[in-house]
């Protein structure tokens, strides 16, 4: 079961242009394109003249053209035209999706079109602000549920054993993180600190410090599936709690954006923010190559965790301090797909 009525990353701004572009999402096969004016449309990836996938189409004046007839789709999944044929049957049209695209994302929303209010849509106005915060982005296709995947962002403390080479440190630092866990009505925020620690291998790659640092992992859980990411470091000594936004040290921004393929898989549409050496493209390089190496180790062991519960099942599962953030999160997910009214028909 999803939760429908949100809003969720179809793609990248970038990734859609006029070839249709094939996606599933929550269970629906789906195509995302742009007209002739360069208006987004997400029809049913599926003629309503003979089922054939509309991704197998082409953009010509009017809309998608189905790749088999030659029936022509508008954005709202009208038939507008149909060779050979001067009357339109009412029933010539396919499903279509509410589109927004804001900060780089196209945000889809799968749920009645009634209740689709774009103002729900979280800001993210780190991507527009490319001087402070370079960034690069990316999509993974992950072999693993959503929420398997939101659970490794809710438990930092793997980073110590899973990211050795890059995030991580010394584990008894995660283990002992100072964290304070709000929920609010629509997810969770934390912030954990990590006190007169070595800076991990990343870090060090990026800037250079004196010697210990004051660390933190800050992070906001929008329900059903965006997580906010604000990390960073400084010198011991310059009261980086009473104080982040400070000159030197190290800082990133990270969006992670997970949107349901089938039950157990998923997209993860990530993007990460350099907010040091802001003016030396070849910083922003280098850190998407180090997060880049850290997400395909979460990749790996969340797609062998997905198998594993998959073939085992979660019944004999146990929960650990350290699984606070987790717990909360799943509840939330819980309560909003209870709370789901079904979508109407067509």
């Amino acid at each position: 079961m999803f939760i429908r009525n949100a809003w969720y990353i179809a793609a990248w701004a970038n990734e859609v242009g006029q070839a249709p572009l094939a996606r599933t999402i929550l269970n629906e096969t789906l195509v995302l394109f742009r007209d002739k004016a360069g208006k987004l449309g997400a029809l049913e990836d599926r003629c309503c003249h003979r089922g054939t996938p509309l991704r197998f189409g082409e953009v010509v004046d009017g809309g998608l053209r189905c790749g088999y007839h030659g029936l022509v789709f508008d954005g709202s999944g009208s038939c507008v035209s149909i060779p050979g044929q001067v009357k339109i049957p009412s029933k010539a049209c396919v499903r279509s999706y509410p589109l927004v695209e804001k900060d780089e994302f196209v945000w889809i929303w799968m749920g009645d079109p009634n209740d689709a209010d774009s103002s729900k849509i979280l800001n993210y106005p780190f991507h527009n602000d490319h001087a402070k915060w370079p960034h690069k982005h990316e999509r993974y296709h992950i072999k693993a549920s959503y929420k398997l995947m939101i659970d490794n962002l809710m438990d930092m403390t793997h980073l110590a054993y899973v990211h050795k080479k890059t995030i991580g440190g010394n584990p008894k630092i995660h283990v002992n993180a100072q964290m304070a866990v709000t929920p609010n009505e629509n997810g969770l925020h934390y912030l954990r600190w990590m006190l007169d620690c070595d800076p991990p291998p990343t870090y060090q790659k990026a800037v250079t410090f004196k010697g210990k640092v004051d660390r933190w992992q800050e992070f906001e859980f929008i329900a059903p599936s965006s997580i906010v990411q604000w990390s960073g470091a400084l010198d011991v000594g310059l009261s980086a709690q009473e104080n982040r936004n400070q000159d030197g040290g190290f800082s990133l921004r990270l969006f992670h954006g997970l949107t349901p393929e089938t039950e157990s898989s998923c997209h993860y549409f990530w993007s990460t923010a350099n907010g040091y050496r802001q003016d030396e493209p070849e910083a922003t390089e280098q850190l998407f190559s180090e997060i880049s190496t850290a997400f395909m180790e979460d990749k790996e062991i969340v797609q062998g965790q997905q198998a594993m519960l998959s073939a085992t099942g979660e019944d004999r599962l146990v929960d650990i301090v350290s699984d606070a953030a987790r717990i909360h999160m799943r509840r939330t997910l819980e309560r909003l797909q209870r709370a789901e009214k079904p979508a109407p028909p067509g």
